[in-house]
């Protein structure tokens, strides 16, 4: 099946009310009760909206190319889908809520909510939207671990009223709107009938009470725009397109919790080494002569200069090992090895006398 972005026609970079319209529409075009609709297309429709009009479904899928602990299908139900472009009547220009209830014409999208786990009524605790980042380190710093700091732009909880919205010292008065009940009770007409559901106070924030003064750095909202740098613990042994996950560090909501932060790991490539499992491998030019007599040399390696052995009449291509200088095994405070391929490299002029003496080795069987 192709991408999610792919089927909705948008690019990875689209923005959520972007997403959204673009599945609205081809929702519209191939719902299974119009005259050319296509009830496997309009499921693969809303399956990539269901994934791509969820942040934290959405990071996943942009990090491994799949939703991990997703059931799918039939069974997870319509809860994420938004049914609004199928409305049944024109919308009312004006709603008349009142403290208690308020008649909206008739919604698919609520009514399918309602049907399939939907709990309009229940109380479920706000989550601010994860955050996603990018972060290259150096082959080093991928073996041995490191700290780095990264300055965030996101939504944060305000620092003066500490999520609150009040200013320091107000006090607060029960919510006119919601009766202090911090949810407003709505009644939508269908075909099927009326449907009653719940939803949070747009006044009070779901609190149930207002401050008499309102925070003047977040005018009562409780969360501020901010610019924050944070601290990420890299571990050694990282690899490449793995994935950090700091809980709590996303975008804060009034009233929830904050999302997460992800950090997606970009190894850059080193020119000299290379990892397999806990080890390094390397190659290491050798000259004839070196390869025939045997010689010591020393090497650059991730842990500084050492002297290598290398054993007279060794062949090209044949690999010596260093124990213990490769990537560190968690949890086992050992090191996987660092394997050297010689490489014997053949010179493509020679002088007149370095090619008499080769000539003598050829009458000696060398």
């Amino acid at each position: 099946m192709a991408g999610y972005y792919e089927i909705l026609g948008v690019n990875k970079s689209a923005s959520k009310e972007e997403i959204k319209k673009a599945f609205r529409k081809l929702a519209h075009k191939y719902h299974p009760d119009k005259n050319k609709g296509d009830d496997s297309k309009f499921k693969e429709i809303n399956e990539a909206y269901s994934v791509l009009g969820d942040d934290k479904k959405r990071a996943e899928y942009d990090a491994y190319g799949r939703v991990f602990g997703d059931s799918g299908g039939a069974g997870q139900g319509f809860g994420g889908f938004d049914f609004s472009g199928f409305s049944a009547g024109k919308q009312s220009s004006g709603w008349g809520f009142d403290a208690s209830s308020a008649e909206v014409e008739f919604d698919l999208g609520d009514i399918f909510e309602g049907f399939f786990g939907g709990n309009s009524g229940s109380r479920r605790t706000k989550r601010g939207r994860d955050i996603s980042i990018d972060l290259e380190i150096s082959f080093e710093e991928s073996v041995f671990g490191t700290e780095r700091k990264v300055l965030i732009s996101k939504i944060a909880v305000c620092g003066k009223c500490e999520g609150n919205g009040a200013e320091p010292g107000a006090d607060s008065k029960k919510c006119s709107f919601c009766q202090g009940s911090g949810r407003i009770r709505e009644t939508k007409k269908s075909f099927f009938g009326s449907f009653a559901s719940m939803r949070e106070c747009d006044k009070c924030l779901g609190k149930g009470a207002i401050p008499s003064k309102k925070c003047s750095v977040c005018g009562g909202s409780g969360v501020v725009p901010k610019k924050e740098e944070i601290g990420i613990v890299i571990p050694s042994g990282i690899e490449d397109g793995e994935m950090i996950k700091l809980s709590g560090m996303g975008e804060a909501v009034a009233g929830g919790i904050s999302g997460d932060l992800y950090v997606k790991i970009h190894v850059l490539p080193n020119s000299v080494f290379r990892k397999q499992g806990n080890d390094i491998f390397m190659d290491l030019d050798i000259k004839i002569s070196d390869s025939l007599l045997g010689c010591e040399k020393e090497i650059k390696t991730i842990d500084g200069v050492i002297k290598l052995k290398i054993p007279a009449g060794i062949d090209s291509g044949e690999v010596l090992r260093v124990r213990g200088k490769g990537i560190p095994r968690q949890g086992q405070g050992k090191r996987g090895d660092l394997m050297i391929k010689i490489v014997v490299r053949t010179p493509k002029k020679i002088s007149r006398s370095a090619k008499n003496l080769i000539e003598e080795l050829k009458k000696q069987g060398l």
